[in-house]
Formats: C-alpha cells, sequence, structure tokens
C-alpha cells in the first residue's frame, strides 16, 4: 500500500492506493475502512473484474461513496453505453457520467464535459511522462473537428440525460449513483478532472461513530484506529509499521497516547509519512490524515488510539476468505516459535487463523483472500520467527458466521467443517456452492451469515 498526502488547489488530498489484482489480500480490502471515499478503477476492456465487484460490496457495506473511472479508453474496449449498463447490472449503482468519450475505445480523441457541453481535446504524450495538453473547444467547434464521432458523443450524452443519469450529490454520498469519467491514464489524460472532481465532491473527514454508538466529533482530543500493520519494510531493523487513520484532534509527532485495548501509554515517537519504500517524519497531523507508526509491536489491526477522553471505535470488519490451508510447523522442537509467528500474523492480519479442537492448536487453518498471502505467511514464519511451515491446501472455498448452537450440525455436512477464530467467532466453512445449498434447504433454521465481499 502507498499513502500519498498533497495539496491541490485549495484542499489536502490522503490518497490510498491498494494493491492491484495479483497481490490481492484482505489489506485491500481495509484500506477501504480508513477511506471517505473510493476511485474504482474500470479497464476499459475488461469490464468489472471479480476483485472489483469485492471492493464494490466491501464500500456498500461501508456506505463509502464510489466515483468511477473508466481507464484506457485509448486501447481497443468495450462500447462505453454498454459499460453503463454493466455497472448498473453488477452493482447495484446508477452511473452518471461527468464526462463522455469522443472517439470509441481505442480511438480515444477528448471527452465532452457534461457540465457545460464543451470539448476537452487531449494531445497524446510520448509514454505519459508528462501530463496530456488539453484545449477546451465549443461544441460548434467540436462538430467541426471531429464530425461523426462528436455527433455520436452528443447523441449518447442525450440518451444519457433523457434516462436521467445526471449527478445529483445527495444521491452520491448516499451510495446510491457513481460519477463517471473516462481517461487515459498511461497518456495522462483525465487525472487533473479526476483531481478537479475529487475536491468538488468527494467528502471531506467526518465525526466518527464509536463503539458504544457515541460520537467523537472532529474537534474533540485525539483519536485514531489503525487500519493495517506491515512488518518488514526495512529488512535491517525489523521493523513494525502500523498505519492510522485520524479521527478527530490534531496528531503531533512525540505525544504520549492510550493504547485503548491494553490502556497502556503508546509514545509516537517515529512518525511518518510512507510511499512505497520511501519515508519522511511528520510533525503535525489531522483528522482524515494517514500516519504510520514505526516500531509498534504493542499495535494490531483494529485497535484504537487516543488522548485526553478514552475512546474504542469499532472493531473492523472480517471479511470473507476464499482459500484455505492447514499450517504445521516442521520441526517439533520450535513449538514456541510457531506460536509466536503465527499470533503475530493473526495481528496483524496478515492471514485469518481459525482453529477446532479436531485438528489442535499445532494445526491452525490459515485462511487467506488472496492465495499470495500464503507465501507471505510461509517466507515470515521461516526468516522472521525461525520457524518453517508446511502449508495443506484444504478443499473449502466459502466461510459463513455461523454460532454455537449450529456448530454441531454444520460440521456432520458433507464437504464442510466449523473452525474458531481467535476472538470465539465460529466460522463455517463449504467446498463449493453447491455443497452450501443443498445444506441450506435442509436446515433452513440454522445460523449462516453471509460475510462482506463473499462471492456467493
Amino acid at each position: 500500500m502507498a499513502a500519498l498526502q498533497f495539496e491541490y488547489q485549495d484542499a489536502v488530498i490522503n490518497l490510498l492506493d491498494t494493491p492491484g489484482h495479483a497481490d490481492f489480500s484482505e489489506d485491500t480490502y481495509r484500506v477501504l475502512t480508513a477511506v471517505d471515499a473510493a476511485v474504482m478503477l474500470i479497464d476499459a476492456a475488461k469490464g468489472l473484474e471479480a476483485q472489483t465487484m469485492k471492493l464494490f460490496a466491501v464500500c456498500r457495506h461501508r456506505g463509502i461513496p464510489v466515483l468511477t473511472v473508466v481507464n484506457k479508453w485509448d486501447r481497443p474496449g468495450k462500447d462505453a453505453l454498454e459499460l453503463m449498463d454493466e455497472i448498473s447490472e453488477r452493482t447495484g449503482l446508477t452511473p452518471t457520467p461527468l464526462t463522455w468519450p469522443v472517439g470509441i475505445a481505442g480511438d480515444f480523441r477528448g471527452v465532452l464535459d457534461r457540465s457545460d457541453g464543451t470539448y476537452r481535446r487531449f494531445t497524446r504524450t510520448a509514454g505519459g511522462a508528462t501530463i496530456a495538453p488539453e484545449e477546451t473547444l465549443s461544441a460548434d467547434a467540436a462538430l467541426a473537428r471531429e464530425g461523426d464521432a462528436w455527433q455520436q458523443a452528443v447523441e449518447e450524452v442525450e440518451l444519457l440525460g433523457a434516462t436521467g443519469a445526471d449527478h445529483e450529490q445527495s444521491l452520491f454520498l448516499d451510495g446510491v449513483t457513481t460519477p463517471v469519467l473516462f481517461a487515459s491514464a498511461v497518456s495522462n489524460f483525465g487525472v487533473g478532472a479526476l483531481l478537479d472532481t475529487l475536491v468538488g465532491l468527494a467528502p471531506a473527514p467526518s465525526d466518527q461513530t464509536d463503539a458504544d454508538g457515541g460520537t467523537r466529533t472532529l474537534t474533540d482530543p485525539f483519536s485514531a484506529f489503525v487500519f493495517k500493520v506491515q512488518a518488514g519494510m526495512d529488512t535491517a531493523h525489523r521493523d513494525r509499521l502500523a498505519f492510522i487513520r485520524i479521527c478527530s484532534g490534531v496528531f503531533e509527532r512525540g505525544m504520549v497516547v492510550t493504547h485503548a485495548r491494553t490502556g497502556r501509554p503508546f509514545a509516537t515517537k517515529y512518525a511518518q509519512h510512507v510511499f512505497g519504500r520511501e519515508r519522511e517524519s511528520i510533525d503535525v497531523a489531522y483528522p482524515g490524515d494517514v500516519v504510520g507508526l514505526v516500531n509498534a509491536a504493542a499495535l494490531g489491526v483494529g485497535d484504537t488510539l487516543y488522548a485526553d477522553r478514552p475512546v474504542t471505535y469499532p472493531p473492523l470488519t472480517t471479511f470473507a476468505p476464499e482459500h484455505f490451508a492447514v499450517c504445521r510447523g516442521r520441526d517439533t522442537g520450535k513449538h514456541k516459535q510457531f506460536r509466536r509467528g503465527i499470533e503475530q500474523l493473526d495481528s496483524e492480519g496478515v492471514v485469518q487463523v481459525l482453529r477446532s479442537d479436531r485438528r489442535g492448536d499445532q494445526a491452525p487453518v490459515l485462511a487467506v483472500v488472496g492465495p499470495m498471502q500464503f507465501e507471505v505467511a510461509t517466507h515470515r514464519m521461516e526468516h522472521e520467527f525461525g520457524a518453517a511451515v508446511d502449508l495443506d491446501r484444504l478443499p473449502y472455498s466459502i466461510a459463513l458466521r455461523t454460532d454455537e448452537a449450529s456448530a454441531p450440525v454444520v460440521s456432520t455436512a458433507r464437504g464442510a467443517e466449523v473452525l474458531q477464530r481467535t476472538n470465539g467467532e465460529y466460522v463455517a466453512v463449504f467446498s463449493d456452492k453447491w455443497s452450501l445449498r443443498v445444506f441450506r434447504d435442509k436446515h433452513p433454521d440454522l445460523t449462516l451469515e453471509t460475510l462482506v465481499a463473499a462471492e456467493l
């Protein structure tokens, strides 16, 4: 994850960039717990990919407004109206394009700005090394220059207007609509329009609801929650970095705050902005800012920090894992290192650790959103904790929340098993949708609740 802060116009933007599809993990979801709005990139040719759909589901669950960017319009792809139908049908959000492409995918000439009917024409730059030069033309000048391509864009925009696909701020903030922009990031065209739109439409940080249902206002004393923990960023020091989202008050480097879970003081001597492996010390931060706290061994994902007036924020959502494996230490003599490593990975959220009496404490089940997390876990167990492990993949692909009363019956189902999280929560895992459907038909009264971002 990269956390980048910069000033644009009269605003400060905190940009949290999540990993791509190949590196997809639960951290990708957790980043969404720390934002006020999300920008969803859609490939003009591929449309809505499976992982993108899960991110839309997380945004819907958390009530996060979504701005959609159709990217790579400079390459062959789907029809623009077809993409709008796909967004509407698959996400449940009504797309309200703010710009509309002039030229089909692969012949991107610029965009029609729906706010004033003008034409923003762009010129490609070599490799997108610089911002693509833009010029704004009137509708008449655009027609004279682009001919049929402009006329088609005008007709399609009229169709959008007739179907009510117009931006309304309240509906965007309520998660009913998603404004849409067309861009070509590699050509550096549309980036400026995206930033303008973010400043104009995205909500500013707001008051937060605490675990007791109360409100922590922006002007209350400092408070923040940990949404990501990352270890090993500096291999020379084996440091542990906790990313916090500031919810209220002013953060000052060096201040001593309280760790809500333990009640112990926590010193913030080393506070940084982090962009990849580049770090920059930070002295002051405000609500909405993201700060990396170094050497934060005591902090775990979901923890709350506060100053002066106590507060605890709700625990972070647990998302639906899709890959499961039994983890066993290669050397039984290193059971202490094994246990310490598993506990550490669990607290960081690298993996979800599930256990059962049947498998025993020395054979926990590791559950992950993306399979690459298995590689991260095995590497760290061996090189950081000195406990090499073997993973035996399990045939499960679906996880649901269940309860103690339902667990005995669920555990007898074919192709199913019941496991427990570290916090005691029961999780039912099934091998496939068919097995789950058959079991639900036979036992409709048992508790089987869908987890966030589950693919059912």
